[in-house]
C-alpha cells in the first residue's frame, strides 16, 4: 500500500519476505501465525485431529511451495482457507476413495448440522481477525483477553490479577477498557 509516497509494508508481507529470504524464524512465525485458523477448518468440517494434523501438514507443505507464486500476501488468510477446504476435500476423497464425490458434492454430503464452505470460510476469516486484533494490543490487554475468553476455563479474576500484579477490583474496568480497544480493532480491520 502506498500512502504519501511511503511503502506500507504489512506484517505478513514482511513475514513473507523474510520468508522467501531463507529465514526459519520467520516461517515458524507464519505457521504459529496461521496454525489456528488451518486447524479450525478440517475440525469444523468433522474430521479427526489426527486427520486435522495430516490436512495441516498438507497445507504447510503447500503454502512452502507457492509461497514464492503468492500474488497478494494481504489476501493469504484467505488463500490459506480456499487451500484448507480443498484439502479438505481432497484427504476425503483418499481416505474415502470409494465415494469419488465432486467438491460440491463433498459438501453438499455432509451433515446437516456442518456449516457450509462459505459460513466456514467467513468465520474462519472472521475468528482469524480476531486473533490478529487480540495479537495487537499491548502486553497487558492482550494477556487479559486471552486468560478471561480465551483459557479453557477462564482464569479466576483473583488469578488475572495476581498474574498481572493487580488489583482485583481493577480487573472489570480493566477489561472494559481493554475490550473497547479490541472492538475499536475489530472496526479498523473491517469487522462491526
Amino acid at each position: 500500500m502506498l500512502m504519501s509516497g511511503i511503502n506500507i509494508i504489512s506484517p505478513d508481507e514482511r513475514l513473507i519476505q523474510e520468508c522467501l529470504a531463507g529465514n526459519d524464524q520467520a516461517w515458524a512465525a507464519l505457521i504459529d501465525k496461521y496454525r489456528k485458523l488451518i486447524y479450525s477448518i478440517p475440525i469444523k468440517y468433522g474430521f479427526s485431529r489426527d486427520e486435522a494434523d495430516e490436512i495441516f501438514q498438507e497445507v504447510c507443505l503447500t503454502l512452502l511451495s507457492q509461497l514464492p507464486q503468492l500474488r497478494e500476501p494481504r489476501s493469504l488468510v484467505a488463500w490459506l482457507i480456499k487451500v484448507t477446504s480443498h484439502q479438505c476435500f481432497h484427504w476425503h476423497k483418499k481416505m474415502r476413495p470409494q465415494n469419488m464425490l465432486q467438491p460440491a458434492e463433498y459438501f453438499d454430503s455432509l451433515p446437516a448440522e456442518s456449516p457450509v464452505p462459505g459460513d466456514i470460510a467467513v468465520e474462519a476469516q472472521r475468528e482469524q481477525a480476531l486473533r490478529n486484533a487480540v495479537a495487537d494490543q499491548n502486553g497487558r490487554c492482550r494477556e487479559l483477553i486471552e486468560m478471561l475468553f480465551f483459557s479453557t476455563p477462564s482464569v479466576p479474576y483473583e488469578q488475572v490479577a495476581q498474574t498481572l500484579g493487580l488489583a482485583t477490583g481493577s480487573i472489570g474496568f480493566i477489561r472494559m477498557r481493554c475490550l473497547k480497544r479490541l472492538r475499536r480493532r475489530l472496526e479498523e480491520l473491517g469487522f462491526r
